[in-house]
């Protein structure tokens, strides 16, 4: 046989083998149909501690198991369950099964995508690009839906050693889907859409004063070939200035996130090569929002309350942790100047989010970050995010383990589209922000 068949074999076998089936549409929204994940020792009510956590390693990321060895925080274990998604989500991946494949590279777009999960086959590790798969799947998501707002979004920088907060900003966070929209007016998709926008996300400072009216609006195509539109508009200069690519892997406004980070992973999935590394049952942070002792900073005027934080410098939320189904992701970026070695991401398998756990590792190959952003049900958080089927963030874990600090997040988010209307996600609403 010749050489240059092969890669059209594999090409093939890619494409038909591992084909999904009716099945598999139901066990990846319903992991836990034959039963909740179970580990030695891991009940609701556990307390994983810096005295008992190497009892634990196992169902910990690496970041999180050297801060709890630590003694950083203390980790409370709820009990697992169920964060179904929306119906005209689940009802479009039934609908457009099989439709979808890879390109003929890593990185290549998607042909035949509608809507819902790309791939909801259980991964398999003899397929050579499950890794990719479960990255589309995330880009093509429920993540916060067809449209959504934190609003408001305090972030904290920490001095994880003296617990100094450092400083404080409010945010208001939008995010819209501008194509394969299932629940929310328009469906499909917004048009005319002359620029091919699949999603955008439009982030506006309200304080302290020195970066009030500072908004950044990041535009992503629906050809993922195609770089990110990034534009920042600096309120004390008064003019907007598109960012080079290089500048979302730098620190954004002093914090320990890049823009890169935002989410979990905010890249194309063509930026990074991904490697899908097994399945296991591990602890994330997901919780009832409703059920936590709530901090009574920042009480919003219609009662509603974050997430407290505590621990060592005030860097961890006060949640419960969940034993869920995991896969573990590994993504090594493409481009050899990328200030990272790769993340590992610990995907949960019925979400199928990237931000629950992640490792992320410095050129040097050694552990870095660790990032945690934690999901409530959406019926027992606000009002308006009972039924939306969209796991809901709630707080942020950000550590820089070499330097001891933090950046924390509390958020008050809503899935409401008509708080995120597509006039928000335009360069000229930056110019007239103010």
């Amino acid at each position: 046989m010749k050489k240059t068949m092969i890669p059209l074999l594999l090409a093939g076998l890619v494409g038909s083998a591992f084909a999904a089936t009716e099945a598999d549409v139901e066990n990846t929204f319903n992991p836990y149909k034959a039963g909740m994940p179970s580990a030695p020792g891991v009940t609701p009510g556990t307390v994983i501690t810096k005295a008992n956590a190497d009892q634990f390693k196992d169902v910990l990321s690496v970041g999180l198991y050297k801060l709890l060895k630590d003694g950083a925080f203390e980790m409370k274990v709820g009990p697992t369950t169920q964060f179904m998604i929306n119906s005209s989500y689940i009802n479009a991946t039934k609908a457009n099964l099989n439709k979808t494949k890879l390109g003929s590279k890593a990185g290549e777009n998607l042909t035949g995508y509608v809507a819902g999960r790309p791939f909801p086959e259980e991964p398999d590790a003899k397929d050579p690009r499950a890794g990719e798969k479960l990255a589309w799947n995330y880009k093509y998501g429920v993540n916060w839906g067809d449209g959504a707002v934190i609003s408001p979004f305090y972030w904290r920088y920490r001095n994880m050693t003296t617990g100094q907060i450092e400083k404080t900003i409010k945010y208001d966070f939008h995010f819209l889907n501008f194509m394969h929209r299932t629940k929310d007016a328009p469906i499909p998709e917004f048009t005319p859409n002359p620029s091919g926008l699949y999603r955008a996300i439009y982030v506006k400072a309200n304080e302290p004063q020195d970066l009030k009216n500072t908004q950044l609006l990041i535009q992503r195509f629906e050809d993922d070939s195609k770089l990110d539109d990034a534009y920042l508009y600096l309120g004390f200069q008064r003019r907007v200035r598109r960012l080079a690519q290089g500048q979302v892997t730098d620190s954004f406004l002093g914090s320990d996130l890049m823009i890169e980070d935002f989410e979990g992973y905010n890249g194309r999935v063509s930026d990074m090569k991904w490697n899908y590394k097994g399945t296991k049952n591990m602890l994330l942070p997901m919780w009832n929002h409703n059920e936590l002792k709530l901090s009574d900073e920042f009480k919003e005027a219609d009662g509603y309350k974050f997430v407290n934080y505590g621990g060592q410098g005030g860097c961890f939320p006060d949640g419960t942790w969940q034993l869920r189904k995991v896969y573990v992701l590994e993504a090594v970026p493409v481009n050899p100047n990328h200030p990272i070695s790769k993340r590992t991401f610990y995907m949960d398998a019925q979400l199928q989010n990237l931000n629950g756990a992640i490792d992320i590792y410095d050129r040097k190959g050694e552990l870095w970050k660790a990032f945690s952003v934690g999901k409530s049900h959406p019926d027992h958080h606000l009002p308006v995010n009972k039924g939306s089927g969209i796991g809901i963030d709630d707080g942020v874990i950000m550590v820089d383990v070499q330097a001891k600090h933090c950046t924390t997040a509390q958020f008050k988010g809503q899935v409401d589209p008509k708080k995120a209307p597509p006039g928000l996600f335009q360069v000229q609403n930056l110019r007239g922000g103010d």
